[in-house]
């Protein structure tokens, strides 16, 4: 097994891990804490996808693929927090003024779970924000200790895998994700 972590960047490999199975469907496509909510709210059906292969296009920073044997088989969300809802968000604080990436949504594919992606994912995602200056990386992440998570809310990843990654906690939050807390983990990079 070979495994490739990359830029995000054709359109057919990112539907491949966040697209839906039928082109109606309101999946999310990683969208959620990307753009405004009124924007997500009204984006339905194909829109949505037309929506992230339009940022493709643009260049904006979307995350990172893995790649097993030249398929891709998973996926990190990453972008500098100031153009995610995090820049806004409530719950989940800021601790400085440091222009730091968000790390959001970790997701493998069936089948291919188990085998260490997400920790593949997450350096991936780290050495992007890296090659693009980013000062540090902050991640959402479940703190469920021991306890089982359905692997559907699981996309914020665990805790244990951002530590064994060299992330600290930085703060507590007030969200919650399927009856998780989430904390506050940052990488600095500088």
């Amino acid at each position: 097994m070979t495994v490739e972590v990359r830029p995000a960047s054709e359109f057919e490999d990112v539907r491949a891990l966040l697209g839906p199975k039928s082109p109606q469907a309101n999946v999310c496509w990683c969208l959620s804490y990307r753009i405004p909510s009124k924007l997500n709210r009204e984006l339905r059906g194909p829109a949505r996808g037309e929506h992230v292969a339009e940022l493709l296009r643009s260049g904006a920073p979307l995350g990172v693929l893995a790649y097993e044997d030249g398929a891709p088989v998973g996926w990190a969300a990453v972008a500098p927090r100031a153009d995610t809802s995090f820049a806004r968000n409530r719950k989940i604080p800021h601790v400085d003024d440091l222009p730091v990436w968000s790390l959001w949504c970790i997701r493998v594919r069936p089948g291919h779970r188990g085998e260490g992606l997400s920790h593949a994912l997450i350096a991936g995602a780290v050495e992007y924000a890296r090659a693009q200056g980013a000062p540090a990386v902050e991640a959402y992440p479940l703190d469920n200790g021991d306890a089982r998570v359905d692997l559907t809310m699981a996309y914020p990843g665990l805790r244990k895998n951002f530590e064994r990654a060299g992330f600290a906690h930085a703060a507590d939050t007030t969200s919650v994700l399927s009856g998780h807390p989430r904390v506050l983990m940052r990488l600095d990079l500088r």
